[in-house]
């Protein structure tokens, strides 16, 4: 039986936290590609800082495979 690995499930949840948070992003008239200039509303910050802690997760999942 095939499980997913760490890396995989945290890259699952880094599509799915993208996907929503782009959509939030438009439906209160942002430009999701601007999100680290603007001042964002709470539940958007919550988003952004929930995708950059799996993206700092994966940096160092991989880090650890690439030695």
């Amino acid at each position: 039986m095939y499980t997913m690995s760490s890396t995989d499930e945290l890259n699952k949840k880094l599509r799915e936290l993208d996907a929503e948070f782009d959509r939030e992003m438009l439906a209160r008239g942002f430009d999701p590609a601007q999100a680290e200039n603007v001042a964002l509303p709470a539940r958007l910050a919550a988003l952004y800082g929930e995708r950059e802690r799996i993206k700092a997760e994966l940096e160092e999942a991989e880090g650890k495979t690439d030695d």
